[in-house]
């Protein structure tokens, strides 16, 4: 759609100024005023002019990252089941989960059987499948909970996704644990 453009019109003039006396004659209005009111005007297009939205290059979508919950248990078929999301980056991967509403506690979803985020009961362990490079390194807390857990399960309320300009794709693996397929 674009902003039409009409060409100029010579409509005339509603007041004609007496050269000889410097008045106006009422006559000669009246006349004018009569014809315009009684005429049609014609007005013909001469071209388009885009809009200022179309003339304007797109925006660039976003930085934000994408992110592939697969869960710990496989579909009837045997495929796992995988929720796709996608957030922009600097923010808690336990928030992220719980706003994508992807199952992150398990059995321990009970508010007294969690710390809700503090990083002290450890029953928000996800396993890092790929995109490791996005997310923060273990914290003090984590490496305690996690000591004697595979190096690529993190607590998801310890793990910051990158930064507000992170592009990129995470896998993760909730609740590894319960898991019933391997990673090849």
């Amino acid at each position: 759609m674009g902003i039409l453009q009409l060409n100029s019109l010579q409509f005339p003039p509603l007041f004609r100024k007496d050269h000889d006396h410097g008045i106006h004659k009422n006559a000669e209005i009246s006349k004018t005023k009569r014809r315009l009111c009684n005429s049609r005007v014609r007005i013909s297009a001469v071209g388009t002019v885009p809009d200022i939205q179309q003339v304007a290059v797109p925006s660039e979508e976003p930085p934000s990252v994408d992110f592939a919950f697969v869960s710990s248990r496989l579909l009837p078929d045997g495929t796992p089941d995988v929720h796709i999301r996608s957030s922009k980056g600097g923010r808690k991967l336990r928030n992220i989960m719980r706003e994508g509403h992807i199952d992150l506690y398990g059995p321990y979803d009970k508010p007294l059987l969690n710390c809700a985020g503090s990083g002290t009961c450890g029953t928000c362990i996800v396993e890092v499948v790929s995109g490791k490079e996005l997310l923060s390194p273990r914290t003090d807390k984590e490496k305690e909970i996690l000591k004697k857990k595979p190096k690529t399960w993190r607590l998801a309320c310890q793990t910051v996704v990158g930064n507000g300009d992170s592009r990129g794709e995470v896998i993760i693996q909730t609740l590894p644990e319960w898991k019933a397929h391997d990673w090849h």
